[in-house]
């Protein structure tokens, strides 16, 4: 039996129910996240090539998966009326949340409100970021686990390929800085925790009737798009790694396809 199979039979023998399956499976890329800030803790150095490569991969994840696990699926469910509208409000939601809530990018510094600039360390800012990162990947997750188990299950495991890049990222700075390695590792688990409770709030929604079904699958997709563009790519094109992260955005890509080409 295939890991991934395993995983899929695992979950369904531990329980019937969407939601409980949802959390475990997005479980997976809380372990990864969690998993990627290791290195920094035991001492080990990334560059900006390492990263480059690797967040490009995470936006090329995050785009495929959002058409072959998300947009295409809530289209054969629902038709392309929801599709729209929940594409729609998941983006707008998503800039919402990238509004409100202050967090700081690598190299591009510090968004969100200006009076909280001041009130919050730098560790919870890159934190944030993360977070914002977190939340539509986790309901995505969820959402695609209410549709089938299966493609939950590739879906999270390609989301948590792509968050081992983003652990290492909440972690990396915070033990460079001299920090404390438990505000690290505690840190680096707060951002990958929201995962498994973004899943299980999405696929408790759907449980509520599945004609919210191809609306959440949708919003999961336009979220997790807005990330892409508006916090991913521009991060990760700046200081001269375009060429980098170009490549791992390819690589995320060939790597979704082909997961999902492998076990469709």
């Amino acid at each position: 039996m295939d890991p991934v199979t395993y995983i899929i039979t695992s979950i369904a023998g531990t329980t019937p129910w969407v939601v409980g399956q949802a959390f475990l499976v997005a479980t997976i890329g809380f372990a990864l996240t969690v998993a990627g800030a290791l290195p920094a803790l035991l001492g080990l150095k990334a560059g900006d090539a390492v990263m480059a490569y690797g967040m490009g991969f995470a936006a090329g994840v995050m785009i495929s998966a959002s058409f072959t696990s998300l947009l295409i699926p809530a289209e054969e469910v629902g038709g392309i009326s929801p599709v729209i509208i929940g594409f729609i409000l998941g983006a707008l939601a998503t800039h919402a949340m990238n509004e409100a809530l202050p967090h700081e990018h690598l190299i591009r510094g510090y968004e969100g409100p200006e009076k909280l600039r001041r009130r919050l360390r730098a560790a919870w800012l890159l934190a944030f970021a993360i977070i914002i990162h977190n939340i539509p990947e986790g309901a995505a997750v969820g959402a695609a686990v209410a549709e089938s188990l299966r493609d939950g299950v590739i879906l999270a495991i390609a989301i948590g390929i792509q968050n081992i890049p983003e652990g290492l990222a909440v972690a990396l700075p915070l033990v460079t800085a001299g920090k404390s390695l438990r505000l690290a590792m505690g840190l680096a688990v707060l951002s990958g925790a929201v995962e498994p409770l973004a899943a299980a709030g999405a696929a408790a929604i759907v449980t509520v009737s599945m004609a919210l079904l191809p609306y959440m699958l949708s919003f999961a997709a336009g979220a997790m798009m807005y990330v892409v563009s508006h916090e991913i790519i521009p991060e990760t094109h700046e200081g001269g790694r375009e060429i980098r992260a170009t490549a791992g955005l390819i690589i995320g890509l060939i790597s979704m396809f082909a997961l999902d080409a492998y076990y469709g």
